[in-house]
C-alpha cells in the first residue's frame, strides 16, 4: 500500500522522475499544492505545443517564447483557482492564446517582418532559386497573416496549423462554434486572395 505513490513514477537516470505515468490531473493537484516539480513536468509536457501555438500566432519565435514563459507564471499563480473544469492543456492553450491576442492588439498595423522565423540550413540537395523561393513564400505568408484580425489568427491556427476541433477552439478562444467556423472561413478566404500568386 505504501508503495502505490511510487508506481506512478519512476525515477529516471539522472535522479529525476519520469512523468509519462503521471496524469496531468494528478500533476495540476500536485501543483497547486505548492509542488513545483509537478508543475515543471507540466511546463515541460505541455511546452513545445504551445511554443508552436504562440509562434504560429505571433510569427516570432522570440515573441512565442516569452509569451509562453509569461503565461506559465500566470498559471502557477493561478493554479490554487483552477477549477479543473477543463483539462490543463486546455486551460494553458486559452492562457497563451489570449497573450498572444493581447500582444497582436498592441501591434502597429503591418507588423515588421524581421520577426521572421529563420528558414533552416539547406541541404546540399536544394537549389539556391529553390531555397529563395521558400523564403519568399515564408515571408509571404506572414504578410498574409499580418492582414487577419488577431481573433481570425488565433482561430486560423488553431485550426489549420494545430488541427484543433471547432469545439476546442471555442472553449480556447471563448467563442460559440458557430463564431469559430466563421472567424476560419474569413480567415481562409483572406490568405487565398493574399497568396494568390503562390496558388
Amino acid at each position: 500500500m505504501a508503495g502505490a505513490r511510487r508506481d506512478t513514477a519512476r525515477p529516471t537516470a539522472d535522479g529525476g522522475v519520469d512523468d509519462a505515468r503521471l496524469s496531468d490531473d494528478l500533476l495540476t493537484v500536485r501543483a497547486a499544492e505548492g509542488d513545483e516539480e509537478a508543475f515543471a513536468l507540466l511546463m515541460r509536457r505541455h511546452a513545445p505545443a504551445l511554443v508552436r501555438l504562440a509562434t504560429g500566432m505571433l510569427g516570432s519565435p522570440v515573441e512565442a517564447e516569452d509569451a509562453v514563459q509569461d503565461a506559465f507564471i500566470s498559471a502557477w499563480r493561478r493554479l490554487p483557482e483552477f477549477q479543473r473544469r477543463s483539462a490543463f492543456g486546455t486551460w494553458m492553450y486559452r492562457i497563451v492564446t489570449n497573450r498572444c491576442l493581447n500582444v497582436l492588439r498592441a501591434r502597429k498595423p503591418v507588423s515588421p517582418l524581421d520577426t521572421a522565423e529563420d528558414v533552416p540550413a539547406p541541404e546540399h540537395s536544394v537549389s539556391p532559386p529553390r531555397i529563395a523561393e521558400s523564403r519568399d513564400a515564408m515571408r509571404a505568408m506572414r504578410d498574409a497573416l499580418d492582414l487577419l484580425s488577431p481573433e481570425q489568427r488565433a482561430c486560423w491556427v488553431l485550426r489549420e496549423w494545430d488541427g484543433r476541433s471547432y469545439e476546442f477552439i471555442a472553449e480556447t478562444v471563448g467563442i460559440t462554434q458557430e463564431a469559430v467556423r466563421a472567424r476560419v472561413f474569413r480567415a481562409r478566404r483572406c490568405l487565398t486572395q493574399a497568396l494568390g500568386a503562390w496558388r
